[in-house]
């Protein structure tokens, strides 16, 4: 049976990987890769908006996640 902090646990990491969906791609892909296509490798990009919240809120539930796992082995 399950305890309470494997829930929360449970919770969290299925957040983190919605929030991972949810964000764009960063590079064109395999096809870029082929083609010579994207080579723009250390352009700066800035996040905006809700893009930016998202990978906020990732980092922040990652954290959040390890924590946690931290947590439970030495308990």
């Amino acid at each position: 049976m399950l305890q309470w902090y494997d829930w929360i646990l449970l919770v969290f990491s299925i957040f983190i990987i919605i929030l991972c969906l949810l964000q764009g791609g960063k590079s064109e892909g395999a096809s870029g890769a082929i083609t010579g296509g994207g080579l723009n490798v250390f352009v700066k990009t800035k996040e905006r908006g809700a893009e930016k919240v998202v990978s906020i809120l990732t980092l922040v539930c990652a954290i959040i996640f390890f924590l946690i796992t931290i947590m439970i082995e030495i308990a």
